[in-house]
């Protein structure tokens, strides 16, 4: 069922050591949340783990502190503007959306959400947050996933809405968070594949109908810029060469070729599962919507603690295991800046 309801978003500028003085700059904002589950048991969900008697102990304290704690990072990570667009990941229901947009830091700004309940098992899903001041949700869908290979699976769902902004120019946006790498690599790169293929499927369609349709697609893909979801199914390159107009372009591959710091570490390894892929007319616009500078990584202080095992930084998370640890999540938001007009 679809839900739209108030939410705050943020949204910010884009290059390394640039500071933000231009007030038509504006950021758009990914960031999985790790887990943001209500305590209470839903009977038709696996999620009896995040209740106060499961095991991850699950208390309404500790609920409400992870509320606050999102809210202050998407206003964090706006740098002083409260974002336009957020995407969320690991999200329960609408009831915590609810919470986030009236219970936090957020009530100030008139956020709302665009959000559709999904198969998965545990019951988490992605969202779309939108100020309602700066733009219009003109209609929205949720794109239902089932592998051919296992019909049994209850996958999440991907999440697409179209955007209009002040300028009347229009955003098509997909939120996804594919098939996670538990249970093994190997094992799970065609349910990814298939999430890749949808994508690129409904990507197809918008640009026959609009060869300059300005499109962004973001989420957790559990997959990185060069594994080959990204590029033989998805057929994602960097940008830099001339190529058709039908040619999305991957943000994070930078990231990924210089060895810069994550989104997201896993052991002693620093990667980009959270990612930025664009339409040629989102970065190539003269008019309009369009992005200024480069996808970036909002890696500050307060989300980072020392890795005492492996050396260096890694996320300030939620938990480690089963056990808490009282942080904010095991994934760092990202963030594109953008002019409308």
């Amino acid at each position: 069922m679809k839900r739209i309801g108030i939410i705050v978003f943020s949204i910010v500028s884009g290059m390394v050591g640039w500071t933000q003085t231009d007030t038509a700059l504006h950021r758009i904002i990914f960031y999985n949340v790790e887990n943001l589950f209500h305590p209470s048991d839903d009977s038709l969900k696996a999620d009896d783990d995040f209740t106060p008697a499961g095991s991850y102990h699950w208390t309404y304290k500790k609920y409400d502190l992870k509320i606050s704690m999102v809210g202050k990072v998407i206003l964090a990570a706006g740098m002083g503007d409260p974002p336009w667009l957020v995407g969320l990941a690991e999200v329960e229901n609408e009831r915590v959306l609810k919470d986030l947009c009236y219970k936090s830091p957020l009530r100030k700004y008139r956020y709302r959400y665009v959000h559709y309940d999904s198969p998965d098992r545990r019951g988490v899903d992605v969202a779309l947050l939108f100020r309602d001041s700066c733009v219009r949700i003109l209609r929205s869908r949720k794109i239902s996933v089932v592998f051919p290979f296992d019909t049994f699976a209850r996958n999440r769902d991907i999440l697409y809405a179209v955007v209009q902004f002040p300028s009347g120019d229009s955003l098509h946006v997909l939120i996804n968070h594919w098939t996670s790498r538990y249970g093994g690599y190997a094992a799970t790169v065609p349910k990814r594949n298939y999430y890749a293929k949808m994508v690129r499927q409904c990507v197809d369609s918008l640009m026959a109908e609009n060869s300059h349709a300005k499109i962004l697609i973001t989420g957790d893909f559990n997959d990185y810029a060069t594994d080959e979801s990204m590029t033989d199914h998805l057929r994602v390159h960097e940008y830099g060469v001339h190529l058709p107009r039908d040619t999305l372009y991957n943000l994070m591959l930078p990231y990924t070729r210089q060895s810069l710091r994550g989104s997201h570490k896993h052991e002693d390894f620093w990667g980009c599962l959270d990612q930025f892929i664009v339409s040629d007319a989102w970065l190539t616009g003269t008019t309009g919507i369009r992005q200024v500078g480069n996808a970036q990584i909002f890696d500050a202080d307060f989300l980072l603690v020392d890795d005492e095992k492996h050396g260096g930084k890694k996320n300030y998370r939620t938990f480690l295991g089963p056990r808490y640890i009282g942080g904010f999540a095991d994934h760092l938001p990202v963030y594109v800046v953008f002019r409308d007009g």
